[in-house]
Order: C-alpha cells, then structure tokens, then sequence
C-alpha cells in the first residue's frame, strides 16, 4: 500500500551557516557601526540585540534574507515581542520550530479527511504523519491540498513508498 510520511524538520547546519552569515554582515555593515547589533543562536533559539528598534528591524531583515537563501523555511521562526534589554538596548528571540505538535497533527489529520478522498487514511507516529491509500494518485492530490493550505508550519513530505 503507498504510504508517505508528513514530517516538519529544520537543518541545523544551514540554520548555523545562515546565523553566521547574518552575524558577519551585522559586524561589518556601515549602517550598523556602533550600534552594538549582534545575532545570536542559542539552544533552538536565535537572540537579536541592538540599540534601536530601528536597527534590530533591519538586523532581522537580513537574518530573514540569509535563511531565505540557505532554504530555510521563515515559517519555521516563531518571533517573540521586542524586549527592553540593559544598557538602554532592545532585544527580540526567534524561537526554531521543528517537529508537528499532537494539536497541529490533529488539524492536519482532521484536514485530511475532510479532503474527502476516498480511501486515504493518516495517522500520528510521534512528532510526524503517515499517510496511506491504495492509490498513488489520492497520495498526490493530498500532498498537493497540504501545500495549498496553510498550516504555518514548514511542512516536507518524506518517504515516499509505492
């Protein structure tokens, strides 16, 4: 029976790079000289400093633009509120999400069978999905329907098995 598995992963290596990147160009970018801007990653979470809101604006920007160009999902960056840090700096964490929830594999399954395809069943293996029909074509059309809708979650479909 075809079967495919819906899984949310990050690749922390292109993560690392694309921090490293961001953290350069802060460091050597004229309009950020004497702003104390830095770009940070931490454990599973990236830290922001700047003297202005302005200024950390812009550093997100090119924090954005770096993981755009590594294929980095930005859906995978859950941004907290600008914090008021000390030494009269602000402050902002991205959270990295990785891996589907039990609520979010709830909504995915419940979207699923509300395709209505005929003979498609899913199921939640831990932090992942497994689809499965007798039809490879139904597989494809789910699929498909996953990446029209928007679950706000940087969504790969693995494993892909006749």
């Amino acid at each position: 029976m075809p079967t495919f598995d819906v899984v949310s992963r990050l690749d922390m290596q292109e993560v690392r790079n694309a921090v490293d990147q961001a953290a350069r160009e802060v460091g050597t970018r004229y309009d950020f000289r004497n702003t104390g801007t830095s770009v940070v990653l931490g454990d599973g979470l990236i830290t922001m400093n700047s003297s202005t809101e302005d200024r950390l604006a812009a550093a997100r920007i090119v924090l954005e633009e770096k993981l755009v160009r590594r294929k980095v999902s930005l859906k995978a960056l859950d941004y907290g509120k600008v914090q008021e840090a000390a030494g009269a700096t602000v402050r902002q964490v991205a959270a990295l999400r990785a891996g589907i929830s039990s609520d979010r594999s709830r909504e995915l399954n419940k979207f699923i069978k509300g395709l209505g395809i005929k003979g498609v069943q899913s199921s939640t293996q831990g932090d992942q999905l497994r689809v499965q029909s007798k039809k490879r074509d139904d597989l494809q059309a789910v699929i498909a329907a996953l990446k029209e809708a928007d679950f706000d979650l940087p969504l790969q479909y693995v494993n892909f098995r006749d």
